[in-house]
């Protein structure tokens, strides 16, 4: 017997042992579930072990929030390894013009088209990095679609600037018959020749856009901070319609005043090679706003879709991601801009000048100040009042001959920079600082636009 009875208790210590464990173990785990909120289920626990294994709520986000192809690594690299290289292209262009800074009064409507690549660019990009997070990317939209309606404008400037000014203009296309075409869009002004009346429209078309797009995208901001605003919503109680109806019949008046213009003096800027700027500055707008014209209409058609979670609740909208791709295509497209406005707008011209009158090159704050005469937007204003005020409808601003005044403003050498131009009003010299304009009275006509 006394054997037996220490067996039973060498055994007993065993036996508690497992007990207590048991016991603890179930306690703990009981605990544990009591205690843990829905985020904390993911959390597992060992303690015969030890070991822990966490399923972290990025796990779970990726589960019940799957990214669509454009929020990937691979689509922000594609499309910002594009946006880079149009930023580096674009911006050693601008440079070199401000460089060669020897003819302010056509250069600095170049250099203000040739910002729509670095902006477009690096817009976008930001624009799709944070696709999907509180419609970020309505507010960098808005800035790129401003300065698009700003570049319209400056291209016809920098065309009436090729052709010496309205006045210089007027002497070549006054009276002349205006062809009508179905193709071109011109049948309703059968009948009807070129006056001052025209080339108003065609400064009116274009600074219209540049007054109702910054409207329509600060109403764009204001709708979206009350939920009124969703891309691709064409519903009658959402802005979009409205603001999309609108900006379409702006941008639309404001290309076809640009065509109409082309048309009627394509062959004063036959010397200027102006079918490849008229159709890379165009692409670049046109295009780009029938891409867009194009994106929503699949995304009516359900071929572009939203995108749902785990509990089939929408995270991404539909309109949303036709942004996104709308921003990736946008990305893309801005490096050919780029290589294609570099043959556009080549500096190689202004250059020969530059040389050829001794300078060879500014400095860096000569730079800075070509950059600040650039960007300073008074001769768009005046230029709006010129054109919007009664009492300048039978006048044309014309540039002066003789040396202007610099009323820009801007530091420059004490000799008037000379630049070579030939014009199709005829050849020779011309000096150019700043844009100084002068009124002139047209001769009276009868008959308007």
């Amino acid at each position: 017997m006394a054997p037996s009875n220490v067996t039973s208790a060498s055994a007993l210590p065993g036996t508690i042992a497992s007990i207590l464990t048991s016991f603890l173990t179930t306690t703990i785990s009981t605990t544990s579930q009591t205690l843990a909120t829905p985020n904390d289920q993911n959390t597992i626990t060992d303690m015969s072990t030890g070991d822990t294994t966490l399923a972290t709520a990025t796990t779970k986000a990726l589960v019940e929030t799957p990214k669509i192809w454009l929020q990937t690594p691979a689509a922000r690299g594609i499309s910002g390894a594009f946006a880079w290289m149009a930023f580096v292209i674009t911006c050693h262009q601008i440079y070199l013009h401000l460089r060669y800074y020897c003819c302010p009064n056509e250069q600095r409507w170049i250099v203000r088209i040739l910002f729509i690549v670095p902006i477009y660019a690096f817009d976008s990009w930001l624009s799709l990095l944070f696709i999907g997070r509180d419609h970020y990317y309505v507010y960098f939209n808005s800035i790129r679609d401003c300065y698009e309606a700003f570049v319209i404008y400056n291209f016809l400037s920098l065309c009436y600037e090729y052709l010496g000014g309205e006045s210089a203009i007027m002497s070549e296309i006054r009276g002349q018959p205006i062809k009508s075409s179905w193709l071109w869009c011109t049948c309703c002004l059968s009948g009807r020749t070129y006056s001052i009346g025209f080339l108003r429209f065609c400064k009116q078309a274009t600074l219209q856009f540049c007054i109702v797009k910054p409207v329509m995208a600060l109403l764009t901001l204001i709708l979206q901070a009350f939920n009124k605003y969703a891309d691709g919503d064409w519903s009658v109680s959402s802005g979009y319609l409205y603001i999309t109806i609108i900006y379409n019949i702006s941008v639309s008046t404001a290309l076809y005043a640009l065509f109409l213009f082309y048309q009627a003096t394509k062959e004063l800027l036959a010397p200027f090679d102006p079918v490849l700027k008229f159709c890379v500055v165009k692409s670049v707008i046109f295009l780009s706003f029938w891409q867009g014209v194009l994106l929503a209409v699949l995304e009516v058609a359900g071929v572009i879709a939203p995108v749902f979670t785990s509990e089939q609740e929408i995270r991404i909208e539909a309109g949303t991601v036709s942004a996104g791709w709308q921003n990736f295509l946008i990305c893309i497209e801005m490096f050919f801009a780029a290589v294609a406005l570099r043959f556009a707008f080549p500096h190689t011209v202004y250059q020969q000048g530059d040389y050829s009158q001794g300078r060879g090159g500014s400095s860096m704050q000569s730079i800075s100040s070509s950059l600040k005469e650039t960007m300073n937007p008074k001769d768009f204003v005046n230029d709006a009042i010129h054109n919007f005020s009664p009492a300048y409808q039978q006048y044309t601003q014309q540039s002066q001959g003789s040396i202007n005044d610099d009323i820009m403003d801007t530091p420059k050498t004490p000799e008037a920079p000379v630049s070579k131009k030939i014009k199709s009003l005829g050849k020779g010299l011309k000096t150019n600082k700043a844009n100084n304009m002068e009124k002139t009275t047209l001769l009276s006509s009868d008959e308007e636009f």
